[in-house]
């Protein structure tokens, strides 16, 4: 039952009261807060407090030095439990020294160390990318460092080249001891790289096309420089942020840009006139062969049917010679008198020969026999009626002919 309630026993107050019940008001203060110091004295072996407020040790003086000395020692033991736990975070790595000697390097989680003189934790961020500006300053790409973007080439030409470098910590405990500026160092040791790499090429590979393997040979070789300095950094990646000429011959560089782009108009143009002709040259080529092929050919099945034709020829007349000898005389008059403009007409019953000069009946008639196409100009032509006695023979013959 509660002091308090009907009933309860008044003399249990909590805050010292008579238990008579006159005094029915509010704690006092100064009362519990002497209580309090009384109870904390008696723990850290300081006097008691007499009714009076009075300390019965702190008599001689030595009660109040005890509790002095009590709250330094609690104090201690909170302030070395505190120091000795060290929260590593995912991200971190905790570098331990021992009176400034390298001991270990904490793992993320919970890690209890010695304290303070004793033992020394650095926290190093690892998984922070870290950018190495080279040749400008700030993250503004406009502004130039001429100390540092300047470079010669191999060509003996000048050059501005910007390059920007990401990179990491990878061991924390050679980040923070083996240099004394490890990122100072990776600057510098990415400007020797850039100024190695671009004194063995020349401009226009600088300027031009060798832009990406240039800054995959610049992050190669500063790895390689900062591995021989075990600064504990790895090189991420190399962007090549800008290259030109200096201002100073910008003008020239602009002409010779317009130069070599004329050049290789000049060089696309010719190549599409070469392969415009060519393949019209290697046509007509083809064509000829195949046409020297055909007559060839031609020339050779002509020659073989003419063989065959004249062993045909030679056998009828080994059979007939007077016969074969007539019808060859008359095939050669008809191929001879074919292409003639001229024709003799013999008589049968008369030495007579009658001259008929179709040549000029030809111009007479207008070119009529020619608008007729291919009938023959003596079959055109009138006889006159002195010679109606006679016939115009195809196949002419001379006088003695048989």
């Amino acid at each position: 039952m509660a002091w308090n309630e009907p009933g309860g026993n008044k003399d249990n107050d909590p805050w010292g009261g008579a238990g008579n019940g006159k005094n029915q008001g509010p704690p006092d203060l100064d009362e519990v807060v002497r209580k309090l110091q009384d109870k904390l004295s008696s723990l850290l072996g300081g006097g008691r407090r007499t009714g009076g407020g009075r300390n019965v040790s702190s008599i001689g003086g030595s009660g109040g030095n005890k509790g002095a000395i009590g709250l330094v020692f609690v104090a201690l033991i909170f302030w070395l439990v505190y120091d000795s736990l060290h929260i590593i975070d995912q991200a971190e790595r905790g570098v331990v020294t021992r009176f400034g000697a390298y001991v270990a390097t904490l793992e993320p989680g919970l890690n209890v160390r010695m304290p303070r003189p004793i033992e020394y934790v650095q926290r190093v961020n690892i998984e922070q990318v870290r950018i190495a500006e080279i040749g400008y300053q700030g993250g503004n790409t406009k502004s130039t460092v001429l100390r540092e973007a300047l470079m010669l080439t191999k060509d003996e030409a000048i050059v501005e080249v910007k390059f920007a470098v990401q990179y990491k910590v990878i061991d924390a405990a050679d980040y923070l001891f083996n240099i004394v500026d490890p990122d100072d160092t990776l600057v510098q040791a990415t400007e020797s790289a850039i100024r190695e790499i671009v004194g063995k090429n020349g401009t226009d590979y600088v300027l031009t096309e060798g832009r990406s393997e240039l800054a995959q040979n610049v992050r190669q070789l500063t790895q390689e420089i900062i591995d021989r300095y075990n600064t504990g950094l790895i090189v991420l990646d190399a962007n090549m942020q800008d290259a030109q000429p200096p201002e100073q011959v910008q003008s020239a560089f602009d002409d010779a840009v317009k130069s070599r782009e004329d050049q290789a108009r000049f060089i696309n143009e010719a190549q599409a006139y070469s392969n415009d002709i060519l393949p019209k040259a290697r046509g007509q080529a083809a064509r000829q062969i195949e046409e020297a092929n055909g007559y060839r050919e031609r020339v050779i099945a002509q020659a073989e049917g003419e063989a065959n034709r004249f062993t045909k020829v030679l056998k009828e007349y080994e059979r007939a010679p007077e016969i074969t000898r007539e019808r060859l005389y008359i095939e050669a008059m008809e191929s001879v008198l074919s292409n003639s403009s001229k024709i003799l007409i013999d008589t049968e019953s008369g030495n007579n020969l009658f001259y008929l000069p179709l040549d000029r009946l030809i111009e007479q008639s207008g070119g009529s026999v020619s608008s007729r196409g291919s009938t023959p100009a003596s079959s055109q032509i009138n006889i006159p009626s002195a010679g109606s006695r006679e016939t115009l023979r195809g196949n002419s013959r001379t006088r003695g002919g048989r």
